[in-house]
């Protein structure tokens, strides 16, 4: 029975093939797969401590939300009282494989990508780098302030 530990959302959980988990919202859409951090892959009397080339395949199942929480402050003699609460917004996933990462990808991705080939990445050539151009002087944004015109004194017409 082989199990793995993953990461998600900054919390771990202990998985095994088949499982339907419920955790933190995902930004991954409904009947998507996603590979999960792996930390650790056991069972069958074998351990690996963050296995290379091991990958957790799960697909989300859906997005729930979780029970309503009921927050109230009180303070005594005072009349104060407040109240709020929230539900948790959370993702039901399910594990489909555990294993190396040529065995976790379901047939219909395999069927989509073409085998690459040495002799189909040399046909293709990399398009040229482009020359650097030269730095130009920069030019202050703002033009030279005027001279102010002096101040006349005042005086005073008759009329």
């Amino acid at each position: 029975m082989t199990y793995a530990i993953i990461s998600l959302g900054g919390k771990q959980y202990r998985v095994q093939e088949g499982q339907r988990l419920v955790v933190d919202r995902l930004p991954h859409a409904e009947k998507k797969t996603f590979h999960p951090d792996v930390l650790f892959v056991g069972g069958d009397g074998k351990a690996e401590l963050a296995p290379k080339g091991v990958q957790v395949t799960a697909t989300v199942v859906g997005s729930t939300l979780g029970e309503k929480i009921r927050i109230g402050k009180y303070k005594k003699r005072t009349g104060y009282r407040r109240h709020t609460g929230h539900r948790a917004k959370l993702t039901q996933i399910e594990i489909t494989a555990i294993g190396s990462a040529r065995a976790a990808k379901p047939k219909a991705e395999q069927a989509e990508e073409p085998p690459r080939t040495e002799a189909s990445a040399a046909a293709k050539p990399k398009p040229a780098a482009k020359p650097i151009a030269a730095a130009k002087p920069k030019t202050s944004a703002k033009a030279p302030a005027k001279p102010r015109a002096k101040a006349q004194p005042k005086t005073e017409e008759a009329e």
